[in-house]
């Protein structure tokens, strides 16, 4: 059984690493939508610590990705040195921070705010704590908007642009990469960051889920008021969890930063939020296997429909919009899965119940 395993995970490996490779063949749109995909993961297993282990709604975990996306394309682009003579004579070649400082300090900011946004939800639960993190989601936005007065940091609507790709060992994640007679595009390059990202986020979502704070927070989810009655600091553990799931959103940013080169208020809208809760809906609350699937699956099937939307479009005259009908088809699939799955696509394991036994 062991060698079965050992030869799963080396085959299973084979496959992740020339994922890539393959979808070159077929244009570097199907690497983007595989790295689009990746992010989403990342995403969903960062709120799947709060609403799936910890069991609090959060509606608003889109504003923690903006804030990663924006740390970083500020410390990586031209708009800071414009705006403050000051930091162009501190920096007379630019400010271009690299990968091994961004990601701990986009971390590390984003779980402050997570953990400063728990603060006033302590008490909050289901429908509350929902309509509160939404609103926090969409001051983030609306803030980050309306930056660019009286002194212009965010650039507003207009976004920022101009942000530097990652580096790493000299090599830049923004310009293709030959191997041999083989040539990596920048696309496939990123892949295999947001690759690394996800699995290190996989395996400390795992040795989290399986730890004394774990069990705690499921406690918790499980039923407040009994956990407080053996004990559990519920409050300081609601807190961990909302700066844990938040430090992932701010990772993900970071790497959406670097890898689109732009970034606008517009992708962090409350739509995102909902998408990344439908996610870990859809795929099974709490059940790490169950929301990587469910992230991969809503992440890559608008972009898959757009192959279908459009044929429909033309069926009908042209008298339907091909991004409205995309998100009717979306809309379809998941009401779907949900009716022949309720507890999602890949839910957690039944344990501690008895047998059911036929008479």
């Amino acid at each position: 059984m062991k060698n079965n395993k050992v030869i799963l995970y080396i085959v299973g490996a084979i496959v992740l690493l020339l994922i890539p490779m393959f979808l070159q063949t077929f244009g570097n749109a199907w690497v983007r939508i595989a790295d689009t995909a990746l992010l989403y993961v990342l995403l969903a297993i960062g709120l799947n610590i709060v609403v799936g282990y910890a069991g609090l709604l959060d509606l608003g975990y889109v504003a923690f990705f903006a804030v990663g996306a924006y740390l970083y394309a500020l410390l990586a682009s031209p708009q800071l040195t414009q705006v403050f003579p000051w930091i162009a004579a501190m920096f007379p070649h630019g400010l271009h921070t690299p990968i091994w400082i961004i990601i701990p300090l986009a971390a590390g900011v984003a779980a402050f705010l997570g953990n400063k946004l728990g603060v006033p939800t302590l008490k909050l639960r289901g429908d509350y704590l929902a309509i509160v993190t939404l609103g926090f989601g969409e001051i983030i936005r609306v803030f980050l908007n309306n930056l660019d007065q009286p002194v212009n940091i965010t650039n507003g609507p207009k976004g920022l642009a101009g942000i530097d790709p990652f580096s790493l060992f000299g090599v830049s994640l923004g310009k293709p990469f030959m191997i041999g007679n083989f040539q990596l595009t920048s696309v496939a390059m990123y892949y295999y960051l947001f690759l690394a990202a996800v699995l290190v986020s996989i395996v400390l979502s795992y040795r989290l889920q399986f730890s004394r704070v774990g069990r705690a927070w499921m406690a918790i989810r499980e039923d407040e008021i009994a956990a407080k009655a053996m004990g559990i600091n519920t409050r300081n553990l609601k807190l961990l969890a909302f700066g844990m799931g938040a430090s992932f959103g701010g990772v993900s940013g970071a790497l959406f930063a670097s890898f689109q080169g732009f970034v606008s208020p517009e992708s962090f809208t409350l739509m995102e939020s909902v998408m990344i809760v439908a996610m870990v809906v859809l795929g099974g609350l709490g059940h790490l296997p169950g929301v990587v699937v469910g992230a991969l699956l809503l992440a890559a099937l608008p972009e898959v429909l757009r192959y279908v939307a459009s044929p429909l479009q033309n069926a009908t005259g042209g008298r339907l919009d091909a991004s409205i009908l995309r998100q009717l088809l979306i809309a379809l699939a998941m009401i779907v899965v949900m009716l022949l799955r309720p507890r999602g696509l890949w839910p957690t394991p039944d344990h501690g119940k008895s047998l059911q036994t036929n008479a």
